[in-house]
């Protein structure tokens, strides 16, 4: 019988995209599972909730509940695929016996039931990292939050831990990097809010460039408008040499680093630089958390384009999405340093041994492995 997706439970027609490969191991999976039910002692790291298709995931829960029957009864009636279909319908009312049926005919092989079951554990890892990763994009973007930043670094530590489960459950292998090639980065939108924030930083820091000492935890790569980030450089230049600092002397130090053109005049940089309000400090933390957040999306953007890669396996992922991480750790680090925020404990890897994936009732998104 040829391979043919499944019907839709909300039509009853047939889906018109073309199953993914997980659709047919949660197919072969069910079909072992119906051939032979004495086999489900041995997925215990396997849930309900790993499947994709809903219609599946009613089977399967009503695989764990219905009386399995004995081995002489099982192989003279089909008493089994009439208890799992009597379970199953009332989460699943378009599932009928002719499916079941079907599912049978599409098991390769009852005594590869482990190996199906390892497949859909891994599309579950997948699925669910990139709803971490989802969830993360959305607090960077989320203007309506009262603490974007918090919001943020909860996302980081919840996409961390869920790294940390995955390594620990899926075995290393070869070639762990993957191949998928990152989108290029979003070029963000420099806001009159931003530009006003990093101007009164210039000013306030020409004005009082020794506190520009105690600023470490700020760098030119977190200002949205480069030439910003340029004279910051300047200035940090002035007062590591130390050497007066005013707005003559950053003119005459941008002068040297090529900053002058004929669309920004030394006129131009005077009056950029001539009226301080407020200290270093505080500008310093609204750009420092603005680049927070922009790195924040760049992140998930990364880890979403590996989790649509279906090339990329469990390990890969985590590896992937360790190295996407480093620039938002690193700027986590100094926003820690510029706000004195305390770094949370680290989570320890949950043993590879016995693992299985639930959902918390506390979150949609964030799964352990138990």
């Amino acid at each position: 019988m040829p391979f043919t997706s499944a019907p839709s439970e909300g039509t009853g027609l047939e889906n018109t995209q073309p199953p993914a490969p997980v659709h047919y191991a949660e197919q072969a999976l069910l079909g072992a599972l119906l051939l032979e039910p004495a086999r489900l002692d041995g997925l215990g790291s396997l849930a309900a909730e790993h499947f994709g298709d809903p219609a599946h995931s009613a089977l399967y829960t009503a695989m764990r509940t219905a009386a399995v029957p004995g081995a002489d009864e099982h192989r003279t009636a089909p008493v089994w695929l009439r208890r799992v279909l009597d379970a199953a319908q009332p989460q699943a009312p378009g599932l009928t016996a002719s499916y079941l049926h079907s599912l049978v005919h599409r098991c390769p092989w009852p005594g590869h039931a482990a190996a199906y079951a390892r497949m859909i554990e891994a599309d579950y890892a997948r699925r669910t990292l990139r709803e971490h990763a989802e969830r993360l994009a959305q607090a960077a973007t989320d203007g309506s939050l009262p603490d974007p930043a918090a919001t943020v670094l909860a996302r980081c530590d919840a996409l961390s831990g869920f790294l940390d489960t995955l390594s620990g459950r899926f075995a290393p292998h070869p070639g762990s990097l993957p191949r998928t090639p990152q989108p290029p980065p979003a070029r963000p939108t420099v806001g009159w809010e931003a530009r006003e924030e990093e101007q009164a930083l210039l000013a306030c820091a020409t004005a009082q460039p020794a506190r520009l000492r105690q600023m470490r935890w700020l760098q030119p790569d977190d200002f949205a408008l480069p030439r910003h980030g340029q004279l910051f450089t300047c200035l940090t230049a002035l007062v590591h040499r130390r050497e007066p600092v005013d707005a003559v002397t950053v003119l005459w130090e941008a002068q040297h680093q090529h900053l002058l053109t004929a669309d920004f005049t030394p006129a131009d940089l005077l009056g950029l630089l001539t009226t301080p309000v407020g200290t270093p400090e505080h500008w310093g933390e609204k750009i420092l958390r603005r680049a927070l957040l922009a790195q924040a999306h760049t992140t998930a953007q990364y880890i979403q384009a590996f989790t649509d890669d279906a090339a990329n396996t469990p390990h890969q992922l985590a590896t992937g999405s360790r190295r996407a991480l480093a620039d938002l750790t690193a700027r986590r680090t100094r926003w820690q340093h510029a706000t004195h925020t305390p770094a949370p404990p680290r989570t320890p890897a949950v043993p590879r041994a016995g693992p299985r994936l639930r959902t918390t009732a506390a979150s949609p998104v964030t799964r352990v492995w138990r």
